[in-house]
């Protein structure tokens, strides 16, 4: 196994950027009702507040004459209202499971499962802000925002040293209410927080989708005989002379695992995606990109 390598958040950034390049930006669509309202630079399609010319409509009873606009109107019989768009930007948070778990690489010519997390959520956080979205980052309690200063900010949150604890916990407390959200970890902790967390976030109006990361080796398990098991903090460990007994053992409990990830999404109306170290990240982009803009 091998650690991170050590990288500074522009080098992060700019991997992640190399990736998004790929997409068209990202225009999130606000929640209907607890949508996140901006009067931001980009439209809803919909008369509201917003500050761009929409369209005209003809004037009906009970209209404010203010409203009227009288050139148009001038070029008829009829009287027209013109109207602007209702602008709204999204908030989307996220949380990368920053747990000694996510240091985890079966081998030198893949990345640990944390480097693609924070690789991933780096590149969607671009395509948000070119979208002109705002996003967030849920360890740090880093509220939503957008800009070249909150990616670089994100950028650094996410290079900073991983905990002390060996599984991440999600937290949706600081999610704001009708946000939207990524957790991407390989989940391999106690299942009930993050079974609590999405629960808790889905009665705030909270949609969103759950990236699990792995390495192969995770899922192959391609060890037998004299083996030893521990976690990357060495607190627990397990030396067995039989790995490959504890193979078909090992491979249900994960698919239990995965299964009860996709249970818990389909409950609450959120996605998953099983991703592998060793596949491209673009492909994952790709998804949570479709995810995200069909969260609503």
């Amino acid at each position: 196994m091998n650690q991170d390598p050590a990288i500074n958040p522009a080098g992060l950034r700019h991997r992640a950027e190399a990736h998004a390049n790929a997409f068209p930006a990202l225009l999130a669509e606000a929640e209907h009702l607890a949508a996140t309202v901006l009067l931001g630079d980009h439209g809803r399609r919909r008369a509201g507040m917003g500050d761009e010319f929409w369209q005209y409509r003809p004037a009906v009873a009970g209209d404010p004459h203010r409203l009227i606009d009288w050139r148009r109107s001038a070029r008829g019989d009829e009287q027209f209202v013109r109207q602007k768009e209702w602008q709204a930007a999204q908030s989307v948070m996220f949380w990368v499971d920053d747990a000694l778990s996510m240091t985890f690489a079966g081998g030198d010519d893949r990345p640990t499962k944390g480097h693609r997390a924070r690789v991933l959520a780096l590149a969607l956080c671009v395509l948000l802000n070119r979208g002109g979205e705002r996003f967030g980052l849920a360890n740090r309690g880093t509220p939503p925002r957008r800009g070249e200063g909150q990616l670089s900010r994100i950028a650094g949150h996410l290079m900073a040293l991983p905990g002390e604890s060996d599984y991440g916990t999600p937290n949706a407390r600081v999610l704001p209410a009708g946000s939207r959200a990524v957790f991407l970890s390989d989940f391999f902790g106690d299942p009930q927080p993050v079974s609590d967390a999405l629960t808790r976030a889905t009665d705030r109006g909270v949609k969103g989708a759950l990236i699990q990361i792995l390495d192969p080796d995770e899922e192959a398990f391609p060890y037998d005989g004299r083996t030893v098991f521990e976690t990357m903090s060495g607190k627990t460990r397990f030396e067995t002379l039989k790995a490959g007994n504890l193979r078909d053992a090992y491979l249900k409990r994960l698919a239990d695992r995965k299964a009860h990830l996709q249970d818990l999404c389909r409950a609450t109306g959120w996605r998953y995606l099983c991703h592998h170290t060793d596949a491209g990240a673009l492909r994952a982009l790709m998804w949570a990109y479709r995810a995200l803009d069909h969260a609503l």
